[in-house]
């Protein structure tokens, strides 16, 4: 992390408990990014703290001290049963799992044991680990609410509650799902809230407002809407020189870790396709991908073993992978904000990244909704049409048959409902 990414305030200048102390030192950190540095004094007051940070500020570890700071000094009647006293919600299943590896770092000194629920994989050995007792409480909104149904823990203890990712809880569609869960829950009164958000639209703040007592409303801004070191170019191809500008590109990289983002599923198998029929290892992970295979898939990209990540919006949240040195909008989004977490893939934690974009025929008009939101022109790059690649072909993928409920494949997934 370097130092100018950083402010003047040590962690260890602040009231925390030790154990709390010790899990930062070893997660290595000294001074507060600026996210930390105003978060955690409300929160520690304790105030309820809406808080508004691009990806990769250490909106995590904010929320994560505070709240381990709140359940050890507030502590728990050793005659209850063990339930979840932190409870946070995730949009999606890798930012939930990614939240949780970083709770057991920091947390490592407490004694306070981590709970996960994501849909997608381990039902039975969640459910068992939940069924035990756990302190933390982190997941999806769909697999928490499966489990509560069932009895398999209570929400009367919780004593933190944490929504990370508000806004895209409304893309993915799990607004109704949150207030359900918040409603049971402490009233906002007897809980810490903390709610972080890469936007805080009028939507979010009407939930802020709606479950939250008197939430301290924060916001990091920086002289752009964009992470400053992300260098920005973007080419204009026409759509027949997309593809093969793409592949000229990557190959151009070398060896680096390279993000591209496109708009839709379908389109993501298409481009894994291309770039591996023209010797480009690729994936492309999206919500359809089993769990293990994705966590896999990310483990190779984290590794180095897989250079290029393919995916849509849903994979440009929550995906801690660190040092990436290129995110690539083969599909300009079309919500401007969907720009922003797109290219805060990297230049992560004060290091420089570039993002390089498409403008095609199809996508292009998104342009000046994106330049109007970051505050400026996107500087334009060229190339010679004569200089792209002939391109391999790959061969059509089978397609596997409808089942007898209309979905690819042949297994009957009405046992057990996966909302997340």
């Amino acid at each position: 992390m370097s130092d100018n990414h950083l402010t003047d305030v040590r962690f260890d200048s602040l009231p925390l408990h030790e154990s709390v102390l010790a899990g930062i030192r070893d997660a290595g950190f000294e001074f507060c990014t600026p996210i930390q540095a105003i978060a955690l004094p409300i929160a520690l007051k304790p105030s309820d703290v809406a808080g508004q940070a691009q990806t990769g500020t250490g909106k995590t570890a904010a929320f994560l001290v505070a709240a381990y700071q709140r359940v050890l000094t507030v502590g728990r009647d050793p005659e209850a049963e063990r339930q979840p006293r932190v409870f946070a919600l995730a949009p999606t299943r890798e930012l939930a799992i990614q939240i949780a590896k970083d709770a057991e770092v920091l947390g490592k000194h407490t004694g306070l044991k981590i709970g996960l629920a994501f849909g997608g994989t381990d039902y039975e050995k969640q459910r068992k680990t939940l069924e035990n007792g756990v302190d933390l409480l982190i997941g999806t909104p769909g697999r928490i609410i499966d489990y509560f149904k069932q009895g398999v823990f209570k929400l009367d203890q919780v004593q933190v509650a944490i929504l990370d990712e508000a806004d895209r809880m409304f893309d993915l569609g799990f607004i109704k799902d949150i207030r359900y869960l918040l409603r049971k829950l402490p009233s906002p009164e007897k809980r810490l809230n903390m709610l972080f958000s890469a936007t805080l639209s009028q939507r979010v703040l009407e939930l802020a407002y709606e479950h939250m007592n008197e939430p301290e409303l924060i916001r990091i801004e920086t002289d752009t809407v964009t992470v400053d070191r992300v260098r920005q170019a973007i080419y204009f191809p026409s759509n027949e020189d997309k593809m093969p500008l793409l592949v000229g590109l990557v190959r151009e990289m070398g060896e680096a870790r390279i993000m591209v983002f496109v708009n839709m599923k379908r389109e993501a198998e298409r481009v894994q396709d291309y770039l591996e029929a023209n010797g480009i290892h690729a994936s492309a992970i999206s919500g359809d991908v089993p769990q293990k295979k994705r966590m896999r898939m990310l483990a190779d990209f984290k590794n180095g073993v897989l250079p290029v990540l393919i995916g849509t919006d849903v994979a440009s949240r929550g995906l801690h992978i660190p040092d990436v040195s290129y995110v690539v909008n083969f599909d300009l989004p079309h919500e401007a904000e969907d720009y922003v977490h797109r290219i805060g893939r990297t230049a992560r934690a004060g290091a420089a990244g570039d993002a390089l974009s498409l403008g095609c025929e199809t996508y292009v008009m998104s342009l000046p909704e994106i330049e109007a939101f970051i505050g400026h022109k996107i500087p334009v790059a060229s190339y010679d049409p004569a200089d792209l690649p002939q391109l391999v072909h790959p061969k059509p993928r089978k397609r596997r048959p409808p089942n007898k409920r209309g979905r690819p494949g042949g297994g009957d997934r009405s046992r057990r409902p996966r909302r997340s």
